[in-house]
C-alpha cells in the first residue's frame, strides 16, 4: 500500500440519503487501493454503516446534526473517525447481543465485534467515534 494517503472525507447533515454517499466514499476508498482484502473492508464498512446509522436515527436535535467523517488507509490500517453535533449520550459497547426477536440494540455490538478498535468520547465538537480494523486480521474475540 505504500505509505498513507490524504483522509477521505465527508460533511453535512447526519440524515438518511447522507448514508448512500457514505457508501459511495467507502467503495472509492476501496477502487482506490485494490490491495485491501475485501473481509477487511467489508468487516470496516458494516461497522462504519452501523455507527452512522445509530447517528442518523438517534441523533438530536433529528434533522440538525451535522457530521463530519475521514477514513485512512495506511499500511497496516484502515481508520476512520465520526465526529457529529448531536446531543451527548452514553454508548452501550458492553454487553451480550440481544435476543433475535429484538428490534434493535445490536448495531454498536456488531460494529465493536468488526472491529480492532472502537473509541467514543465526547469533545467540544460533539460525539467522536475513532474506529480501526488491522489488515489482514481476525477481528477479536
Amino acid at each position: 500500500m505504500a505509505g498513507e494517503r490524504a483522509p477521505y472525507s465527508l460533511v453535512g447533515f447526519a440524515v438518511p440519503g447522507e448514508l448512500d454517499r457514505l457508501h459511495a466514499l467507502l467503495e472509492r476508498v476501496g477502487a482506490d487501493h485494490e490491495g485491501l482484502d475485501p473481509m477487511d473492508l467489508m468487516l470496516f464498512e458494516t461497522a462504519v454503516i452501523e455507527i452512522a446509522n445509530n447517528v442518523v436515527e438517534h441523533g438530536k436535535p433529528v434533522g440538525e446534526v451535522r457530521w463530519r467523517f475521514e477514513v485512512q488507509v495506511t499500511d497496516d490500517a484502515i481508520v476512520a473517525e465520526l465526529v457529529d453535533s448531536g446531543q451527548e449520550f452514553e454508548p452501550h459497547l458492553e454487553g451480550d447481543m440481544p435476543d433475535e426477536d429484538a428490534e434493535g440494540g445490536r448495531g454498536l455490538l456488531l460494529a465493536q465485534a468488526a472491529l480492532d478498535e472502537l473509541q467514543w468520547s465526547r469533545t467540544p465538537a460533539g460525539n467522536r467515534w475513532r474506529m480501526v480494523r488491522h489488515l489482514g486480521q481476525l477481528p477479536p474475540d
